[in-house]
């Protein structure tokens, strides 16, 4: 809770994890004095929540399944942005029209944090298929990677204690277990992508999401069949992939809730690769409230789904918590929907 006059003002718990149906821009009613965070793309929603537990208000601008490389913010999110103590986007030009609106809106003394532009520097920057070097515009995709995402926890935690000092120690306790959480979601991947076959390390995605994670754990980014204009690929760009899958005898290839696309499965029909779906990039499984519906949660589920599909084993994954780590009363961060 926020200081006022020296004082703290009481946190009356909203409800839990409700689901905005209005783009995101109805967050819950909270307390006067209450930290109030904005969000843009689930993961990082479900980062600043297990930070923030039922000391402050966070609310996400992105509905979940939304293309958030695509999203713009409608005029009602201005208000919502205005309010905000802290807003907290991934950066990267990942959010441009939305951070265009926060810079534009928000108060006198609030935070604008972009956690991915702070955790790595230009010399780190992917360039890869859906974002070409001529097009100015790196990778933003830096949550699959757990070492990464651990880096925006650090971020937001430290903007929280900044603005929020009276509950630091409650701060500073949630980040300290999601912390130990993340750790073991990196540790239990690395067990999990060790039981591959060496020669099924091979990615090909619709959209391009692995960027950052294939180094970490041994694997190659084949392909990326999205093109940079988020526009389905012409025919000559399927051809030289189709060729690229049989040349590199590649077992699966991955399709993405938010993106879907047939042309996934006509490539798979003509290599004989399995043609797997269900894999997720910003969308967490589940609703609101679910234990699975969490960043975490969300890199569980696409172990569960890509280890196999490669020939590995991801049964060790399910050691992993996806739960929320504060248990003092429910949620009242805001998912759109």
């Amino acid at each position: 809770m926020l200081a006022i006059a020296g004082l703290p003002l009481a946190l009356v718990l909203v409800s839990a994890c409700s689901g905005s149906d209005d783009n995101g821009t109805s967050p819950s009613a909270a307390p006067a004095g209450t930290l109030k965070v904005i969000t843009t793309v689930a993961p990082i929603t479900s980062i600043a929540e297990n930070i923030a537990g039922t000391k402050a208000q966070v609310t996400g601008l992105i509905p979940e399944g939304q293309d958030s490389h695509t999203f713009e913010p409608p005029p009602s999110a201005a208000k919502v942005l205005s309010d905000a103590d802290l807003i907290v986007v991934n950066g990267l030009k990942l959010e441009e029209p939305t951070l265009e609106m926060a810079q534009a809106n928000k108060k006198s003394g609030a935070v604008i944090l972009e956690v991915g532009t702070e955790t790595i520097t230009p010399e780190q920057y992917k360039y890869d298929f859906s974002f070409p070097e001529s097009g100015g515009k790196p990778n933003p995709h830096l949550w699959p990677n757990p070492q990464l995402t651990e880096n925006y926890a650090k971020l937001v935690h430290k903007q929280m204690v900044k603005l929020d000092p009276t509950d630091a120690s409650y701060y500073d306790a949630n980040y300290a277990k999601l912390k130990t959480n993340l750790e073991k979601l990196d540790q239990q991947m690395k067990a999990v992508t060790q039981t591959v076959p060496e020669q099924n390390r091979k990615l090909v995605t619709y959209h391009d999401s692995w960027a950052y994670w294939a180094p970490l754990y041994g694997f190659t980014v084949i392909g990326a069949i999205q093109p940079a204009d988020f526009a389905e690929p012409s025919a000559s760009e399927v051809a030289s992939l189709i060729d690229q899958i049989k040349e590199e005898k590649v077992p699966a290839i991955f399709g993405s809730e938010v993106f879907p696309s047939d042309i996934l499965q006509q490539i798979a029909d003509e290599t004989g690769a399995t043609y797997v779906d269900k894999l997720r990039d910003d969308d967490l499984p589940g609703a609101p409230g679910d234990e699975l519906h969490s960043y975490i949660g969300l890199m569980v589920e696409n172990m569960r789904i890509m280890i196999p599909a490669l020939g590995g084993d991801a049964s060790a994954i399910n050691t992993v918590d996806t739960k929320l780590v504060f248990t003092d009363g429910p949620s009242p961060a805001d998912y759109p929907q």
